[in-house]
């Protein structure tokens, strides 16, 4: 992307119906750090890569509790992040008050939807450069949903958001039929290797990662440093036996072809010395 005379404003269209200052605040979102989200039948989980300026920084949080049912990963400017976190823990104050009960996820993601829409309509704001994974639970069941800049926002069985999370959702693509009947840990075991295929360098450890889980019988629980270690520590455990059980199985592959060739020279060479092979050609 590049500056031209239609990204001034906000409210500007350009000739090809494009709103060039939201598609920026989306481009910011893909350049904040992956966040990915997915699902079972009685659970919800979040895996995050935190990031760190430098060495001597620690590392910023991307994730925020907003009620005992609910809670949010971010993508993106963080102070953007913070901002929307604190009306949606206004809005479900206000909603337990009022009605006594938790508030509904996608009532909540909704209003977000609507608050970041107004601020693509008015020349005097700017979008939010954030993106949100919106991971609660309700009388209807666990929920995650995806919510952007321009207003937009879906549900999801899993996603990825973030820096390279192209990577993250191929990796749930290939696992999604197994998640619906997922236990919590394996649940959790999924979205950290989701996460680390977005990893460009280094390794997946306890200090760059969060999790956090949520279920109908459990309240949103954030995961990190010691309490993460146990997983990261299974996950480190696990690569070097897929890696002997792909090359198994691709010896296996490789196995009968190898034998059926074999085998068939074999059985020809023997039916020659028995003088069963082919009959030699009849002389004029």
């Amino acid at each position: 992307m590049f500056r031209n005379q239609y990204d001034t404003d906000v409210t500007t269209w350009s000739p090809q119906g494009r709103l060039f200052q939201v598609e920026y605040a989306m481009e910011a979102v893909k350049q904040g750090s992956c966040a990915v989200g997915l699902k079972s039948d009685t659970h919800v989980v979040l895996a995050t890569l935190k990031r760190s300026q430098s060495e001597l920084s620690s590392f910023q949080r991307k994730v925020f509790k907003i009620d005992d049912h609910m809670g949010i990963a971010i993508a993106g400017l963080t102070g953007d992040g913070r901002s929307l976190c604190k009306y949606m823990r206004n809005e479900c104050i206000n909603h337990r008050y009022v009605y006594e009960s938790s508030m509904p996820v996608g009532r909540l993601v909704r209003q977000i939807a609507d608050k970041s829409q107004v601020c693509t309509q008015r020349s005097w704001k700017r979008p939010y450069g954030v993106g949100l994974l919106v991971a609660g639970v309700d009388p209807r069941g666990p929920h995650i949903f995806s919510s952007c800049p321009s207003g937009n926002y879906y549900e999801y069985k899993a996603i990825a958001i973030g820096a390279r999370s192209q990577a993250a959702k191929t990796y749930l693509e290939k696992h999604l039929e197994s998640f619906p009947s997922a236990t919590l840990d394996e649940l959790v075991q999924h979205g950290l290797r989701a996460l680390q295929s977005s990893l460009s360098e280094g390794e997946l450890t306890d200090a760059n990662s969060s999790v956090a889980v949520v279920g109908k019988d459990l309240n949103f629980t954030i995961l990190e440093d010691e309490a993460v270690q146990p997983y990261i520590t299974a996950l480190k455990e696990d690569e070097p036996m897929q890696t002997e059980g792909a090359a198994a199985a691709e010896e296996q592959r490789e196995a009968p072809a190898e034998g059926a060739e074999g085998g068939g020279q074999a059985a020809y060479e023997a039916a020659l010395q028995e003088g069963e092979g082919p009959a030699p050609m009849e002389a004029d």
